[in-house]
């Protein structure tokens, strides 16, 4: 009988143990870590932004927001959950609650924390005040400051350095998506590709130091994503619309071609950053996740994963071409949800709904959209098991 080499059965296996995560079977992956730390924006946010108040975006805290799957609002920006929960889910873990949660109420997490919180940028809030972008930007909690929370609570969940890196050891580190925030504020208030751009490298720096930092604190597997395709975002479309000419558009998908060439520039960029990380960490896993790779897929061919009502129009907005509306965003006076939000991809014009983090997560978990994978090859699976 002809012998299989391991690593060619590894996509089926990582098929396989994620389905079986995600309808609460046991399987191999759910012992492969026993906590995750989460760090990044909206995109990943499960309560903290809502927990210190919310004060530019309170409706996260009541419904539609968390209609489809919680039942009620919880803090994320989706009608569900986010990219993070399935994560979790697959691994056997429970959804990792949000930092100022854990401290406010005083309860003892072993499994994880969640310190991303909405609208934080990957530099310090200082930048954007000295940009004159200050009253735009939505927290001064950014990925230096959930880096500081994360180092305050360490010694909650560990006391000595050998008891922090055997726990750590076995623990998967998420650090973004982080960095659109921080092409946002300027975009929205006028700012050119080109000034984006230059942003980049001071972007994908900051990244970078907080991957060190945590490597330095004792985290051996890191998985960094990369932006999403924000030209494909039914805010950005809304908004630049107005002086977007015909051949500004991707006639496949109709997303914005500039704006989706920055995403990957800065995921090229950071790609390059993790290669010399790798080099200088050879003990630490470093993972990156593309975002926009295993998103793209609901965007050329979105029927095939049941988006039939499209994909650039947002399911709850108060109208106009793409659903979005400034002044009557998704559960303001003026706004109304979808009855059917797993037929489309964006949510609330921004965020994306619980159907479109699922089949990315699906693509992370068992698709080619994580390098290395995600999950370890067969035999080292076992060793961690």
């Amino acid at each position: 009988m002809k012998k299989v080499a391991p690593n060619s059965i590894l996509p089926l296996l990582s098929l396989f143990l994620f389905s079986s995560a995600l309808h609460g079977e046991s399987s191999s992956i759910a012992r492969m870590y026993d906590a995750i730390f989460n760090f990044g924006d909206s995109l990943s946010d499960t309560g903290n932004f809502l927990r210190s108040g919310a004060l530019a975006f309170p409706v996260i805290g009541r419904l539609p927001y968390g209609e489809t799957f919680f039942g009620h609002a919880t803090g994320r920006c989706s009608d569900g959950r986010l990219i993070v929960d399935y994560i979790t889910e697959a691994f056997g873990l429970p959804h990792i609650a949000p930092y100022l949660e854990i401290v406010q109420t005083g309860k003892q997490v072993k499994t994880g924390v969640n310190y991303a919180v909405s609208g934080a940028t990957a530099l310090d809030s200082q930048f954007f005040y000295a940009q004159g972008l200050g009253p735009l930007v939505w927290t001064n909690d950014s990925l230096s400051v959930q880096l500081g929370w994360f180092k305050k609570y360490k010694s909650s969940m560990c006391s000595t350095k050998q008891e922090c890196d055997r726990y750590f050891k076995k623990s998967l580190f998420l650090v973004g998506e982080i960095g659109g925030n921080d092409y946002n504020y300027p975009f929205f208030i006028g700012g050119s590709i080109k000034q984006a751009r230059a942003l980049v490298p001071l972007v994908v720096g900051a990244i970078t130091n907080a991957i060190t930092v945590l490597i330095e604190e004792g985290a051996a597997d890191l998985m960094v994503p990369g932006n999403l395709p924000i030209g494909c975002s039914a805010v950005y479309l809304t908004i630049f619309s107005r002086t977007a000419n015909k051949s500004d558009y991707d006639p496949r998908t109709g997303c914005l071609k500039a704006y989706n060439a920055l995403a990957r520039y800065h995921n090229q960029q950071l790609m390059q950053s993790l290669q010399a990380l790798r080099l200088k960490y050879p003990h630490a896993r470093i993972i990156y996740a593309d975002y926009y790779g295993a998103a793209m897929r609901l965007y050329h061919t979105p029927k095939r994963f049941g988006f039939y009502e499209g994909t650039l129009g947002a399911c709850c907005g108060g109208g106009g071409p793409f659903n979005f509306n400034n002044s009557a965003r998704c559960g303001h006076i003026g706004s109304s949800a979808c009855s059917n939000p797993s037929a489309f991809v964006n949510w609330d014009g921004i965020h994306l709904t619980d159907a479109a983090y699922r089949h990315i997560s699906e693509g992370l978990m068992h698709g080619p959209f994580t390098s290395p994978p995600l999950l370890y090859d067969i035999p080292d699976l076992r060793k961690r098991l």
